[in-house]
């Protein structure tokens, strides 16, 4: 089956200052990689189909939504927090982003394809039912499970997130659900500061700061796999975060190229077991410009089979 690489030209119009770390040179960075692997000649490249208000407000609130719409600016830029802002473009780019994990999703419940990146920015995964944080705007990956579960009628999804910082708002949105298993690791204690108790369908570990592979592939291992082998995911979805490389310095753990192809691997075993290989990855963090093209790239080699 064909591996989708979803994109939208809105994407790299979102900017929040030549400071941000969350630039658009990211997606570059992506694109340089892939080719420069010869990894584009075997991907279907898409043009992600922005969401739509009521697929957002599966997941979001029609206040928050409203806002943000009424105050995206003309000129410069309207702050949504100390890190978030918007500029003329900044909505549009969320739209896209937002549609790209919908777009995925029913290309490969049409057996189109049997998976998906989605190389798209605004990220999602700090976005909350009423307010935007952490760079992110809408919530991308709840989004896109939203659409599998109610319009494709999916009875069980994973969410496997593993970038550095703990995916809050995926969690808010899922929490308590039956319908969704959340795996993640995450730096702690970091932004945003959520550790402690959670759902029981949220396998979320913190980790120190100075984390190696060899102790999140323990962590995968012996936590991670044996409950989505219990809970048996029709589909899986990643939030595909590769800040926690070694070389990222907006954060302190330690995986490498290698990590993020043994740990997609391991999520492709698992859709090849229980998801007829159904799976949808969508670009969250990654900060160092060299890294995340690198880790990218080895993520989608091991998430189209090569």
């Amino acid at each position: 089956m064909e591996t989708l690489y979803i994109t939208h030209p809105s994407c790299p119009l979102h900017e929040m200052g030549d400071w941000h770390p969350e630039c658009p040179a990211r997606l570059t960075a992506i694109h340089e990689q892939l080719v420069a692997e010869g990894l584009l000649d075997h991907l279907t490249r898409v043009q992600a189909i922005p969401a739509t208000r009521e697929q957002v407000l599966r997941i979001h609130t029609a206040e928050y939504v409203d806002y943000l719409v009424a105050h995206q600016p003309k000129t410069g830029y309207f702050p949504l927090d100390p890190d978030t802002s918007m500029n003329p473009h900044s909505l549009d780019a969320a739209w896209a982003a937002a549609g790209a994990g919908v777009t995925a999703v029913d290309a490969i419940m049409r057996g189109r394809a049997g998976a998906a990146f989605c190389a798209v920015r605004p990220p999602g995964h700090h976005a909350c039912r009423s307010h935007a944080m952490g760079f992110c705007f809408f919530n991308n990956v709840a989004v896109a499970v939203a659409h599998g579960l109610q319009t494709h009628g999916l009875r069980r999804v994973a969410i496997i997130d593993f970038d550095v910082h703990h995916g809050n708002g995926t969690e808010e949105a899922f929490a308590g659900n039956p319908q969704v298993l959340m795996c993640s690791f995450y730096q702690h204690p970091f932004y945003p500061g959520r550790s402690g108790p959670a759902a029981d369908n949220m396998v979320n570990v913190p980790v120190s700061a100075h984390t190696q592979g060899a102790e999140i592939r323990r962590i995968v291992t012996d936590v991670w796999l044996p409950r989505l082998a219990q809970f048996a995911p029709e589909f899986i979805f990643v939030s595909a975060g590769f800040d926690a490389h070694r070389d990222d310095d907006l954060a302190q753990l330690d995986l490498l190229e290698d990590d993020y192809d043994w740990l997609t691997r391991q999520v492709v075993a698992q859709a090849d077991a229980s998801a007829q290989g159904r799976t949808v990855s969508l670009l969250e963090g990654g900060y160092n410009l060299n890294a995340l093209g690198r880790s990218a790239a080895a993520h989608v080699r091991a998430l189209a089979r090569l």
